[in-house]
């Protein structure tokens, strides 16, 4: 079944798949390891688990067999990441706990409520409270000051950006920026043309979903050459878990280059 945003208080669960790949790192440095018994061809951290874990497919791509063999009496899931059909096929199955995050604020809920979920309440509570006193200190330093307009690029032919009612966008404020697409929802498609009439200081290119290399970085340097154009690692402005104490360090980092 698919869980309500009521946690089971009794329920622990001890033969997890994660389908999740920030959530499966997040749930390594809760201190899952022997619990967490699947995980998908795209949880790449922790590097160990990627070697010897189980994989049941790609997050939108699953494979149900191998699910069925592992006997799973939790799945992690994410209503962007996950196909909603083949989500619901498990919950046919199996209790299936299903996140919805956008914000840093859902970020350190998801955190707790994910704590709780696996009996990891302390250990999950003193990590969403370093990110929180992380981000609060970004939070201060940029939200006072003017931002620069920036477009976050996620994908190629066709260019792709991250707009409002992402997490992606929530990052963004938070690294001193100023979302230029955040009047469109999600992950639109836009021309370089939209670009360059938006007034961009600042285009991101990241690592993930789209590897963008420097290759790319040159061609659209040439094509729009009075904007900045930098390579950004994906996974410290879309990855949700754990890694949000590293996005901490490597904003301020950011934010000092600018």
């Amino acid at each position: 079944m698919i869980l309500s945003e009521k946690i089971p208080g009794q329920q622990k669960y001890s033969r997890i798949i994660s389908l999740v790949p920030s959530q499966t790192e997040l749930l390594e440095d809760l201190g899952l390891l022997t619990e967490v018994i699947g995980i998908t061809k795209f949880c790449v951290h922790p590097s160990e688990w990627f070697l010897n874990k189980p994989r049941v497919g790609g997050t939108k791509n699953l494979d149900f067999q191998k699910i069925e063999n592992l006997s799973p009496d939790l799945i992690n899931a994410n209503k962007e990441e996950n196909v909603k059909e083949q989500i619901e096929e498990l919950a046919g199955k199996y209790d299936v706990w299903i996140t919805d995050v956008n914000s840093v604020d859902d970020a350190i809920k998801m955190i707790n409520d994910i704590g709780k979920l696996t009996g990891r309440d302390i250990e999950a509570f003193a990590l969403s409270t370093k990110i929180e006193e992380g981000f609060e200190k970004l939070k201060k330093l940029t939200f006072q000051k003017r931002k620069i307009a920036a477009a976050y690029f996620i994908w190629k032919d066709p260019w792709m950006v991250a707009a409002d009612d992402t997490f992606i966008n929530d990052m963004m404020k938070y690294a001193g920026l100023e979302n230029v697409f955040a009047d469109l929802k999600r992950y639109p498609e836009i021309s370089l043309s939209d670009v360059k009439e938006k007034n961009t200081e600042l285009i991101l290119l990241s690592s993930e979903p789209y590897p963008f290399k420097e290759k790319h970085k040159r061609e659209i340097e040439q094509l729009l050459p009075q904007i900045k154009v930098e390579l950004v690692d994906g996974e410290m402005f879309s990855w949700y878990g754990s890694r949000l104490l590293k996005s901490v360090d490597y904003f301020l980092s950011f934010i000092k280059n600018q």
